[in-house]
């Protein structure tokens, strides 16, 4: 739910961010009423500042964000984000594990702005060439990502890979992209290869926590803010949501590229087919 995206950034959002979070947290039903100026009287934060924590939160205005916070308010979904105890039977750790896993696709849903998919979708639809980059755990996101592009005959490569990306990013150049996954957005690799993309001309398609520098470098932003405890336990609902979004944009574009890539899917699921062993055998 939106308020509770709100909440899990307050803290990490700037002073002014934080009495803005604080307002609407406490009454997000007189946001959904007024408009930007009365919002920021009402909460004594400046025009801007509202400006910067919508962006904060991944969406592209005001005018988006009440419509998220509308339909979060709507939707009355409950967060699910119960942790599994040391001494948890096996059917509580399969209840928990999915519970959390739905709480995030459906957070995920719910937050996630569509002026944001669209313009990834159009980036990715002329790319000439697609690097995907993550490392550990977001390193397998990116491959599996990148994967779907494989399939629709897009040019493309996954790199988990520090010194392997870094090297890659530079060598890039005008009508590239970079697709960079990081749950924390804070890998120190992932940004720099970010940097040295930018630099080279390449523009960047960041699928991870709004409030990161990664999320303020990217060209997009397409943001799952997703909590979670990794000194204990590899993320599991992130990546979860990585690959959710990564499913967006690989039928968004493949509903771009109408019948031509229809007939290419054909002629590869034909060869798939073949290498296949006859159920009569």
């Amino acid at each position: 739910m939106m308020l509770s995206q709100v909440e899990e950034m307050r803290d990490q959002l700037r002073p002014s961010e934080r009495k803005l979070a604080d307002y609407v947290i406490e009454a997000p039903r007189e946001v959904l009423d007024l408009s930007m100026t009365e919002v920021a009287a009402r909460a004594g934060v400046s025009q801007p500042t509202i400006a910067r924590f919508c962006h904060a939160l991944g969406f592209s205005g005001f005018r988006e964000f009440k419509i998220r916070l509308a339909q979060g308010i709507a939707a009355e979904v409950p967060a699910v984000y119960r942790d599994v105890r040391p001494d948890e039977p096996t059917p509580g750790v399969a209840a928990k594990v999915l519970d959390r896993t739905i709480g995030a696709l459906i957070q995920v849903r719910n937050n996630l702005s569509s002026d944001s998919v669209a313009a990834a979708i159009a980036l990715l639809a002329q790319a000439r060439r697609i690097e995907f980059y993550g490392a550990g755990g977001s390193g397998i996101a990116a491959l599996d990502v990148q994967h779907k592009f494989f399939r629709l005959g897009m040019p493309s490569v996954a790199y988990s890979d520090p010194h392997t990306f870094l090297m890659s990013a530079a060598l890039l150049g005008e009508g590239d992209v970079v697709v960079a996954i990081s749950n924390t957005g804070r890998t120190r690799d992932i940004v720099d290869a970010v940097k040295s993309a930018l630099a080279a001309g390449a523009k960047v398609i960041a699928i991870t926590h709004g409030n990161s520098p990664l999320a303020r470098l990217a060209t997009v932003g397409l943001f799952a803010n997703v909590d979670e405890d990794t000194d204990i336990f590899s993320p599991m609902t992130s990546r979860v949501s990585h690959l959710a979004i990564g499913d967006i944009l690989a039928v968004g574009v493949a509903l771009s590229r109408g019948p031509e890539l229809v007939e290419k899917l054909a002629q590869a699921k034909e060869v798939i087919n073949r290498r296949r062993i006859d159920p009569r055998t």
